[in-house]
């Protein structure tokens, strides 16, 4: 580390300590040259993708906007928050393990849904109705239909005898 008073290439560590989330590491060092203190943190950087809207701009990915989405869809639902940070956590672990730079809007939108499906079927009809800009009903059913259990085709009842 380079001294920021004399710009000496020698440094030495002093002293090191962790803060208490364990993030940041603190370190007290000392310019072997002109023999001043100063202080460096440092922290992992962790880069999620921009987000490239429909538009074609650009804006970085925003995990506040991103629960801001889900809770809107989830207004009222009984849907516990531990879920919902779970739901958020899975998406940013996608994102990550995806390694792109860029993402557009869609292939998140579409992960926000998937998500949406497995914590309330009704906040994910919510979210669609938006997302996919529903033009009329017919779409808005489809969607319905996408969440809505199949049930079983049921026997038909044995028939009665008519000597019964």
């Amino acid at each position: 580390m380079k001294c920021p008073f004399c710009n000496a290439p020698d440094t030495t560590v002093v002293d090191t300590r962790i803060n208490d989330d364990g993030d940041i590491v603190r370190r007290r060092r000392r310019c072997l040259s002109c023999e001043k203190r100063f202080t460096t943190y440092e922290r992992a950087e962790i880069r999620l993708p921009q987000v490239v809207k429909k538009n074609g701009s650009r804006v970085d990915f925003s995990r506040e906007k991103l629960a801001a989405s889900l809770w809107l869809a989830l207004r009222k639902r009984p849907v516990s928050t531990e879920s919902v940070e779970g739901a958020i956590a899975r998406i940013e672990e996608k994102l990550l393990a995806l390694g792109e730079r860029e993402m557009p809007s869609e292939k998140l939108g579409e992960m926000v849904m998937r998500e949406l499906k497995k914590l309330d079927k009704i906040a994910y009809v919510r979210f669609a109705s938006v997302y996919r800009n529903f033009e009329d009903v017919d779409e808005f059913s489809h969607a319905v239909r996408e969440v809505t259990p199949r049930s079983p085709v049921s026997p038909k009842p044995p028939r009665r005898s008519r000597d019964a």
